[in-house]
């Protein structure tokens, strides 16, 4: 598993540089000047201003009116890009689609990403309730997820205790799990179940169920399938949601077998 700490010996500073720009002002919605990028990121104005006029030549942030600058179309063009790549082949989506739609569940696709567990495929069912956060590209709170939950379960202990340890576990509600040791008994109890689950540790009155598609001994190549519906429902429903997780990541199993 890759170090996320380690600053590579070949890093080109001028596109480290850029994408500190980006960022900067992807999280301002109102917009920032070139001198407060300049401030957030660190840099002296004048290498701002080049770093700038090169990303609105691009396309990748936009000047306005004011002399602000913000977001431009070509992001929103890139993240397109990724979602369809993460999704794979028309009938994963459209089997996905298919399950949300019967069950009336959300449900996701996961995988390992560069070596940290990521949402790669959304499917949003109406009867589950929403959760803004978990999109194509959410890769935070594995150890709160059934999703991540079953994706970690395929890993060594020694493996998962590294992850935890470079990735944190941060308490998202006061359900959340915050030591190595009481996560490895909650996989214990996934596997026993059948299922990884939580109940509120991510979202307060939100529950999620997951189980293992693909095993495979790259782990990038491992696919996981949850769903995520209300805790009081999967408190008197765990069974039922099992059962059909299970024949949804049978079906999805074929479709991303056609896909490799």
């Amino acid at each position: 598993m890759r170090d996320p700490l380690a600053e590579p010996s070949d890093l080109i500073r001028s596109v480290s540089r850029a994408l500190r720009v980006l960022e900067s002002v992807g999280r301002a919605p109102r917009g920032l000047t070139v001198k407060q990028i300049a401030r957030r990121c660190e840099l002296t104005v004048a290498t701002t201003y080049h770093l700038v006029r090169t990303l609105a030549y691009e396309g990748y942030v936009i000047r306005r009116e004011d002399g602000t600058y913000i977001v431009g179309l070509e992001v929103a063009d890139r993240y397109r890009e990724l979602v369809a790549a993460f999704r794979g082949s028309p009938a994963v989506g459209e089997t996905l689609r298919r399950v949300a739609l019967e069950t009336g569940w959300s449900h996701f696709l996961g995988r390992f990403v560069g070596g940290q567990v990521a949402i790669t495929a959304v499917a949003e069912g109406s009867r589950s309730p929403y959760l803004e956060d978990l999109v194509p590209g959410f890769d935070e709170g594995a150890h709160a997820t059934a999703l991540g939950k079953a994706l970690l379960a395929t890993l060594t202990v020694e493996q998962r205790h590294r992850y935890l340890r470079d990735y944190g576990m941060r308490p998202f509600t006061s359900a959340t799990l915050s030591t190595p040791e009481a996560f490895e008994a909650d996989l214990a109890a996934g596997e026993r179940r059948g299922m990884q689950l939580e109940l509120g540790q991510f979202r307060q009155g939100v529950a999620c169920a997951a189980v293992l598609i693909s095993p495979d001994k790259d782990m990038e190549r491992r696919t996981v399938l949850a769903c995520a519906l209300p805790a009081s429902e999967m408190m008197t429903s765990a069974r039922l949601v099992r059962t059909k997780l299970l024949t949804a990541a049978r079906a999805l199993a074929d479709s991303l077998a056609t896909d490799t």
